[in-house]
């Protein structure tokens, strides 16, 4: 699974050692050393993954993922020393699909890698239905979401939640379920990253993300799509 991989961290002694695993593994990759150098090159060769630490110069880690989400789905994986939960959960809440705290050990990291390369790269059978719930659709041979027939960008991590929810609209998933969907997140995760990442879909597929329709929390229990009759 050989990939073209973005590595953002200003330690030029980490930035070599994450570039020389990465290329024992088989992969490309380019190493920057700013925030803002993400972006450049990530416009110039549209790298399949981004592994960027948060704490960079020039523009930090957290601000060039809000960038990016604006858009692109490309994978981000960010490094951070920053250890209390809602300092990890902040990553999320702005796109990043998976983190690793420093320090780390490099075969945890590449763990990291190969997980997130096979959840943005999955194939499904070409027979495969196409999955609704009104007006969402979910298409996993295409890798595609439409609301109300408009494309709506997904990250691969917001893609396999949804993905799971449209199999049966109505049906109430727990976060433990959902987190078992996004297997290859470290078990450090809480119950709180589903949430977040449910946030996140909610501002792409409600009319007010405030007052969900269609993403519906079900209290002390998990989430479920709404069925046909509930969901404009």
């Amino acid at each position: 699974m050989c990939a073209h991989v973005l590595v953002a961290e200003d330690d030029v002694n980490q930035a070599e050692l994450i570039r020389r695993y990465l290329e024992h593994e088989g992969h490309t990759v380019r190493v920057v050393h700013d925030g803002r150098s993400v972006l450049d090159e990530h416009h110039r060769a549209r790298p399949d993954l981004i592994v960027m630490d948060v704490m960079m110069p020039v523009m930090s880690g957290l601000e060039a993922c809000r960038v990016l989400r604006a858009e692109s789905d490309v994978a981000v994986l960010l490094l951070t020393a920053r250890s209390t939960e809602d300092d990890l959960l902040t990553g999320l809440d702005l796109g990043a699909d998976d983190y690793v705290t420093k320090p780390y050990s490099p075969r945890e990291l590449m763990a990291r890698v190969r997980t997130l390369l096979r959840r943005s790269r999955a194939t499904v059978p070409n027979e495969e239905r196409v999955l609704e719930a009104g007006p969402i659709t979910v298409d996993p041979a295409r890798h595609m979401v439409r609301v109300d027939g408009e494309p709506v960008t997904c990250t691969p991590v917001e893609f396999q939640l949804l993905r799971a929810l449209a199999v049966r609209p109505g049906r109430v998933l727990s976060r433990t379920q959902l987190l078992e969907t996004i297997h290859g997140i470290s078990g450090y995760i809480t119950k709180r990253t589903i949430d977040v990442h449910v946030k996140n879909l909610r501002r792409k597929l409600e009319p007010d993300p405030r007052r969900p329709v269609r993403l519906i929390t079900v209290y002390g229990v998990g989430y479920k799509l709404a069925g046909p009759d509930r969901v404009r």
